[in-house]
């Protein structure tokens, strides 16, 4: 049965489509069958795995509203060997259209189930809002992953975001939790983002990953030549830095496996 999870956070430019590609690559790296959904009409997540966006025969579009399945609509990307749901600018519709639909905040999870056999792990991009898209991969998900920037609005967004996951979990998918933060775009140099990263470990403890994902260049750089920058530069910090990330999500899923079954 494939894991499924949501990379998500209320707010814009944190790094959410960075680290959904690049955790998909390390996955992949790392042996693990990946799906990527692309979930945001901006279709970053889709050209940044090396696929066009403008010359899609189906999309998670089509898959939402009924016109595909996720078989049909999956590709490879030809970089980073994982596949992928891609999206583009008609996603935007989605959101319209999904409102006459019965049970539209269930369309993805029922897509997905599909493909529950075919992968160990779905990554699920979200646009940067609480929309029915978003309320979509939710109630799709097991968990949500949350990347943040060590800044103090980073704080303010992420208690609006605890509360959207609490809110979602009591009336839409009580499977939903948090597996963890992760943070990203890490300045060890400022002294701000070492103050809200102790914060964060104070306040949730082991739900802050081990891993802290580097302000770096190449991994900015990557999207241009449609490449996950674990793929474009594997040498790179940021590159090292999210394969040691896959690792350390594989190993808190085997840690969880263990704790339920015993």
């Amino acid at each position: 049965m494939a894991r499924i999870f949501v990379v998500a956070n209320q707010k814009g430019g944190v790094g959410k489509t960075t680290t959904t590609v690049n955790l998909a690559a390390a996955l992949t790296k790392l042996g693990k069958r990946t799906l990527l959904v692309d979930l945001d009409p901006q279709g970053n997540a889709t050209m940044g795995s090396g696929i066009d966006k403008r010359q899609l025969k189906a999309s998670i579009y089509q898959v939402l509203i009924g016109l595909a399945d996720v078989v049909e609509a999956t590709i490879v990307s030809p970089s980073g060997g994982y596949g992928v749901v891609p999206a583009n600018r008609e996603l935007a519709g989605a959101e319209v259209e999904l409102v006459d639909f019965d049970e539209r905040e269930t369309r993805l999870k029922d897509a997905l189930a599909q493909v529950d056999d075919r992968y160990d792990l779905i990554l699920i991009d979200c646009p940067p809002s609480l929309s029915l898209l978003t309320l979509n991969g939710f109630c799709a998900a097991h968990g949500v992953i949350i990347p943040m920037q060590c800044e103090y609005f980073a704080l303010e967004g992420l208690a609006d975001l605890v509360n959207t996951i609490k809110k979602v979990h009591a009336n839409f998918n009580t499977n939903l939790k948090v597996i963890g933060l992760l943070r990203v775009m890490f300045d060890p140099r400022v002294t701000l983002s070492q103050q809200v990263s102790a914060q964060l470990q104070q306040h949730f403890g082991d739900k802050v990953f081990g891993t802290i994902i580097p302000r770096n260049v190449r991994l900015a750089e990557a999207p241009s030549y449609g490449q996950p920058g674990v793929v474009f530069d594997p040498e790179s910090k940021g590159a090292k830095a999210y394969v040691e990330f896959g690792a350390e999500l594989i190993e808190r899923l085997r840690k969880l496996d263990e704790t339920q079954t015993s």
